[in-house]
Protein backbone atom coordinates (compact mmCIF):
# COMPACT_ATOMS: atom_id res chain seq x y z
CA UNK A 1 0.00 0.00 0.00
CA UNK A 2 1.56 3.24 -1.15
CA UNK A 3 -0.26 6.56 -0.64
CA UNK A 4 0.39 8.86 -3.18
CA UNK A 5 -1.15 12.00 -4.96
CA UNK A 6 -2.12 15.81 -4.21
CA UNK A 7 -5.63 16.58 -3.93
CA UNK A 8 -7.12 19.93 -2.88
CA UNK A 9 -10.98 19.94 -1.49
CA UNK A 10 -13.54 21.97 0.53
CA UNK A 11 -15.34 20.98 3.61
CA UNK A 12 -18.63 20.27 2.81
CA UNK A 13 -20.40 20.57 6.52
CA UNK A 14 -18.08 21.59 9.82
CA UNK A 15 -15.18 19.48 10.15
CA UNK A 16 -16.64 17.03 7.02
CA UNK A 17 -13.71 16.11 4.07
CA UNK A 18 -13.93 13.40 1.62
CA UNK A 19 -10.80 11.14 1.09
CA UNK A 20 -10.28 10.78 -2.58
CA UNK A 21 -10.94 7.61 -3.89
CA UNK A 22 -7.46 6.79 -4.66
CA UNK A 23 -6.62 6.92 -0.70
CA UNK A 24 -9.55 5.43 -0.14
CA UNK A 25 -9.29 2.16 -1.93
CA UNK A 26 -5.90 1.47 0.00
CA UNK A 27 -7.34 1.40 3.71
CA UNK A 28 -8.88 -2.28 4.97
CA UNK A 29 -12.63 -0.99 5.61
CA UNK A 30 -14.52 1.73 6.47
CA UNK A 31 -12.02 2.95 9.92
CA UNK A 32 -9.19 4.36 9.56
CA UNK A 33 -6.62 6.44 12.22
CA UNK A 34 -6.00 10.63 11.92
CA UNK A 35 -3.72 12.27 14.89
CA UNK A 36 -1.75 14.73 14.82
CA UNK A 37 1.38 14.91 12.29
CA UNK A 38 4.86 16.90 12.25
CA UNK A 39 5.06 20.66 10.83
CA UNK A 40 1.25 20.98 12.07
CA UNK A 41 -0.67 18.82 9.76
CA UNK A 42 -2.93 15.88 10.28
CA UNK A 43 -1.14 12.15 9.72
CA UNK A 44 -4.15 9.35 8.22
CA UNK A 45 -3.06 5.62 8.30
CA UNK A 46 -4.76 2.25 7.48
CA UNK A 47 -6.47 0.58 11.06
CA UNK A 48 -3.76 -2.30 10.70
CA UNK A 49 -1.06 -0.46 9.83
CA UNK A 50 -1.30 2.14 12.74
CA UNK A 51 -1.49 -0.93 15.14
CA UNK A 52 1.50 -1.93 14.52
CA UNK A 53 3.11 1.27 13.92
CA UNK A 54 1.61 2.43 17.89
CA UNK A 55 3.37 -1.26 18.89
CA UNK A 56 6.48 -0.09 17.87
CA UNK A 57 6.49 3.30 19.57
CA UNK A 58 5.49 1.65 22.68
CA UNK A 59 9.10 -0.08 22.66
CA UNK A 60 11.16 2.73 22.62
CA UNK A 61 12.53 4.35 26.09
CA UNK A 62 10.86 6.95 28.23
CA UNK A 63 13.88 7.56 29.61
CA UNK A 64 15.04 9.77 26.43
CA UNK A 65 12.72 13.01 26.13
CA UNK A 66 12.39 13.32 22.83
CA UNK A 67 10.98 9.65 22.16
CA UNK A 68 8.44 10.76 25.23
CA UNK A 69 7.59 13.89 22.96
CA UNK A 70 7.02 12.13 20.05
CA UNK A 71 5.01 9.46 22.17
CA UNK A 72 2.47 12.44 23.35
CA UNK A 73 1.90 14.39 20.21
CA UNK A 74 0.93 11.13 18.33
CA UNK A 75 -0.94 8.88 20.88
CA UNK A 76 -2.56 11.63 22.44
CA UNK A 77 -4.84 12.40 19.25
CA UNK A 78 -5.25 9.65 18.14
CA UNK A 79 -9.10 8.58 16.90
CA UNK A 80 -10.34 6.43 14.76
CA UNK A 81 -12.67 7.87 11.89
CA UNK A 82 -15.33 6.15 10.35
CA UNK A 83 -15.64 6.98 6.69
CA UNK A 84 -19.37 7.13 5.25
CA UNK A 85 -20.63 5.63 2.12
CA UNK A 86 -19.82 8.92 0.22
CA UNK A 87 -16.36 8.78 1.29
CA UNK A 88 -16.60 11.57 4.06
CA UNK A 89 -15.34 11.60 7.70
CA UNK A 90 -15.49 14.30 10.16
CA UNK A 91 -12.51 15.80 11.69
CA UNK A 92 -12.97 16.30 15.28
CA UNK A 93 -12.03 20.21 16.32
CA UNK A 94 -9.31 19.47 18.23
CA UNK A 95 -7.56 18.26 15.47
CA UNK A 96 -9.08 21.28 13.24
CA UNK A 97 -7.54 23.59 15.43
CA UNK A 98 -4.30 22.15 15.43
CA UNK A 99 -4.02 22.37 11.68
CA UNK A 100 -5.72 25.14 11.20
CA UNK A 101 -8.18 23.95 8.50
CA UNK A 102 -11.31 26.01 7.84
CA UNK A 103 -12.93 25.70 4.36
CA UNK A 104 -10.00 23.83 2.54
CA UNK A 105 -8.16 21.40 3.10
CA UNK A 106 -4.48 19.52 0.54
CA UNK A 107 -4.75 16.02 0.99
CA UNK A 108 -1.27 14.56 0.11
CA UNK A 109 0.08 10.68 0.03
CA UNK A 110 3.10 10.69 1.54
CA UNK A 111 3.74 6.65 0.80
CA UNK A 112 3.32 4.73 4.12
CA UNK A 113 0.35 7.44 5.16
CA UNK A 114 -1.40 10.33 4.10
CA UNK A 115 -1.32 14.08 5.60
CA UNK A 116 -4.33 16.83 5.49
CA UNK A 117 -2.58 20.16 5.27
CA UNK A 118 -3.92 24.05 5.43
CA UNK A 119 -3.58 24.94 2.20
CA UNK A 120 -1.45 27.59 2.67
CA UNK A 121 0.84 25.82 5.41
CA UNK A 122 1.35 22.99 2.59
CA UNK A 123 1.60 25.71 -0.13
CA UNK A 124 4.78 27.36 1.61
CA UNK A 125 6.17 23.86 2.74
CA UNK A 126 6.13 22.77 -0.93
CA UNK A 127 7.86 25.98 -1.69
CA UNK A 128 10.54 25.91 0.37
CA UNK A 129 11.74 22.22 -0.51
CA UNK A 130 14.11 21.85 -2.94
CA UNK A 131 11.98 19.94 -5.10
CA UNK A 132 10.31 22.73 -6.34
CA UNK A 133 11.17 25.94 -8.83
CA UNK A 134 11.81 29.24 -7.80
CA UNK A 135 11.29 31.44 -11.46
Amino acid sequence: MVFFGEYHLSFSGPGRLLLPKKLRELLKGDTFILTKGFDFCLAGFDRDDWETRAKDLLQVSLLEQENLKKRRLLISSVVYLDIDNQGRFVIPKNLLDYAQLKNEAVIIGVGDHFEIWNPEKWSNYAQSSSFTRSD
